[in-house]
């Protein structure tokens, strides 16, 4: 394997991430030519740290370290929800691919360094309270557990406004 990353592999990887996104409930950023600079660098990075983190974040070269900003990061939903993109714009809501928003800058969310013991997500104590509410699709049911829904549910497509706050 070659260290270039090759315009045929960018375009496969585009694809994919197309059909995951939309799959998921999720949509690249609709400038094509845009994405697939952002792809590369996603590439690059698997390559260089044998994870694909964010090309738009200064990795650490540790998994471990670099686990909240492995492609799509920790921080996708949180931004999606207030800005209509994620950091590196990679993600946008349906308002952006529709043109009824503009996406605009999104502050960085990841501590400077990486998180922190003290900053990582833990798992909450089984008597104790959760660290994110819970949301149900009253559709299907399905459940997630984060401060928002998701724009669209990833089982039956259902919109943001058909969930419910479930705990």
């Amino acid at each position: 394997m070659t260290d270039r990353v090759t315009d045929e592999e960018v375009e496969e990887t585009y694809r994919r991430l197309d059909r995951e996104a939309e799959a998921g409930g999720y949509h690249l950023n609709p400038d094509t030519e845009f994405v697939k600079e952002l792809v590369r660098g996603l590439l690059a990075n698997e390559r260089r740290y044998g994870y694909p983190s964010c090309p738009c974040r200064l990795s650490l070269g540790e998994k471990e370290a670099d686990a909240d900003i492995v492609c799509p990061c920790d921080y996708r939903d949180p931004d999606l929800a207030e800005y209509g993109a994620c950091y590196c714009t990679l993600y946008v809501t349906g308002k952006v691919v529709a043109g009824e928003q503009k996406i605009c800058r999104v502050p960085e969310r990841r501590p400077p360094g990486g998180p922190t013991k003290s900053t990582a997500k833990r798992p909450a104590p089984l008597s104790g309270s959760l660290p994110y509410p819970v949301h149900r699709c009253r559709v299907c049911g399905y459940l997630c557990a984060r401060d928002e829904p998701p724009e669209i549910c990833p089982i039956c497509r259902a919109k943001k406004e058909r969930f419910e706050r479930f705990l």
